[in-house]
């Protein structure tokens, strides 16, 4: 288990693989274990196919604990866009995972700061994240640090910028009046908690991003790369998301020659 920013490039479905592996291994040897659950399009391969593995292979989430990185703020609790909502439907609710034991930030607290420590204490509560999954913003953001988000920030209130509501209006009719104006979000602080950090990128639009994320300095500017201080990072990408890496020959080397025994 290196102390370094592992960067894999293989096939956009063979990272899916990859980060399921690792999942998995934790999942078998400790039943209990912590996921840290990320929405949006980067983790959707690795839900499909722990959902697989759990139908085809009897892979159980029965005693695991989940906590969500973020949540908008306002949404009803039955609202189809509500993270919550859209974790169950895309995962949680598909394997054999109590309801109960996924948590997200409260988004429809009337003390929004409150809830925040509240959520803090329960992830602490809990032993704290083993694995995070993430994926990363074109603009470097992860969970809903956009830049210029404090490199030790905790959990708490955010206002989406109009760009990121724009993004998103095409969940809600295209109407960006729908969208909510403000999220909850796990800061840079607290991701950085967890035991084991895997970030997933795909498409030549995240190349730029990439690139910041593993080679750029340490800057606010790029909240992903407060990752390069973690001890654990397992960074999956396809050939388009690292097209930009200026090392990319050697971190193929690296890996190839990894003795099979160190996993992920």
């Amino acid at each position: 288990m290196g102390k370094h920013m592992e960067v894999v490039i293989a096939p956009k479905g063979d990272l899916a693989v990859l980060a399921a592996d690792v999942i998995e291994a934790q999942l078998r040897r400790r039943p209990g274990t912590v996921l840290g659950l990320a929405t949006g399009s980067s983790p959707l391969g690795v839900y499909r196919e722990l959902i697989r593995r759990h139908r085809e292979e009897g892979l159980s989430f029965s005693r695991a604990r989940g906590f969500l990185l973020d949540e908008y703020v306002g949404l009803p609790d039955d609202h189809p866009q509500r993270y919550r909502n859209v974790i169950a439907e895309e995962f949680t609710a598909q394997v054999d995972w109590p309801d109960s034991q996924v948590t997200g930030p409260d988004g429809l607290a009337t003390d929004l700061p409150a809830a925040c420590a509240s959520y803090e204490r329960a992830i602490e509560a809990a032993g704290g994240v083993d694995i995070q999954l993430l994926g990363i913003g074109s603009d470097g953001h992860i969970a809903f640090n956009e830049p210029g988000s404090s490199l030790v920030s905790r959990t708490r209130i955010k206002s989406l910028t109009r760009q990121t509501r724009e993004d998103n209006a095409r969940f809600f009719d295209d109407d960006i009046d729908q969208v909510p104006v403000h999220c909850l979000t796990q800061g840079l602080g607290t991701i950085g908690e967890a035991r084991h950090l895997i970030l997933l990128a795909s498409g030549a639009e995240k190349a730029e991003a990439v690139h910041q994320l593993v080679e750029g300095p340490v800057s606010a500017r790029w909240p992903a790369t407060v990752m390069q201080l973690h001890p654990h990072v397992t960074v999956l990408v396809d050939e388009a998301a690292a097209a930009r890496l200026e090392l990319r020959d050697y971190y193929r080397e690296i890996y190839e020659s990894k003795p099979d025994w160190q996993g992920l």
